[in-house]
């Protein structure tokens, strides 16, 4: 088994996704607003499977020690110093999801429910508690929940394979030329950090963060057990984000049909 039959074996789950409605209903400001207020805490959750996996493939703790193949160490601290220190379009430094945040804030999109939801895992230290206690869409709810019992259970394959196959790369320049048509049709409404976020996305997966990861999930693999779990939560973590993709586009259709 190898990464050429995970990608088969997820082909029906990334079609799915590829050729998922919901595109074609964001349509409006409020339709993007919508999306954004719900994707962010996908954008949140990621940091926590790359963090996962920078606990269980380097050496995080006192004394240091080298632990583990060199090159997986490369490539994990490589990918937490551009998603967790990026350069932003003003050329300061700021994670993903900060970078995430200001482009809501800048065409006026909620962000109380997300830093509400942060406040509360601050307070509660159990995620899942959290998780249980917020208001959100059911499939919002098991998307954080899938994620966060993949870090628990601690099989660093695992953690790769939602960090890997879970968070699909083509979805950016998707919403990249949604976003360009939004930029045409609505030249009032503040853009520019939003398309800038799913641009550095697309550079960074294509160029530089796809090849390593999946160069990760080879040498994480060295048994088919473990690639058979690899494509078990492969296709989890797609139907996770179908489930995602499917509460964004509910609350959109609703939003439309009460105004």
């Amino acid at each position: 088994m190898n990464i050429t039959h995970i990608n088969q074996k997820i082909h029906i789950q990334k079609e799915q996704l590829l050729n998922h409605s919901l595109y074609n209903n964001v349509k409006s400001i409020n339709d993007l607003q919508l999306f954004l207020e719900n994707h962010v805490y996908a954008v949140w959750d990621f940091m926590s499977l790359l963090k996962a996996l920078q606990q269980k493939l380097t050496c995080t703790t006192t004394p240091w020690l080298p632990i583990g193949n060199p090159a997986i160490r490369y490539l994990i601290n490589e990918i937490v110093v551009a998603e967790e220190t990026d350069l932003t379009l003003d050329g300061k430094r700021q994670s993903h999801f900060e970078m995430y945040l200001d482009a809501m804030l800048e065409c006026n999109a909620n962000t109380n429910s997300i830093t509400a939801f942060i406040e509360n895992v601050k307070q509660t230290q159990n995620i899942f508690v959290s998780i249980k206690l917020c208001d959100l869409h059911p499939n919002v709810k098991a998307f954080l929940d899938f994620t966060f019992r993949i870090i628990e259970e601690g099989k660093p394959h695992k953690i790769a394979a939602a960090f890997t196959f879970g968070r699909e790369n083509l979805i950016p320049s998707m919403f990249t030329e949604i976003l360009k048509n939004f930029q045409t049709n609505f030249p009032e409404t503040k853009l520019d950090k939003l398309v800038y976020y799913f641009e550095r996305h697309i550079a960074l997966d294509a160029d530089e963060h796809g090849p390593m990861a999946m160069q990760m999930i080879t040498d994480l693999c060295d048994s088919e057990t473990k690639w058979r779990e690899v494509e078990e939560v492969s296709i989890q973590a797609l139907e996770k984000r179908i489930g995602l993709w499917n509460a964004i586009e509910e609350q959109i259709v609703t939003n439309v049909e009460m105004v």
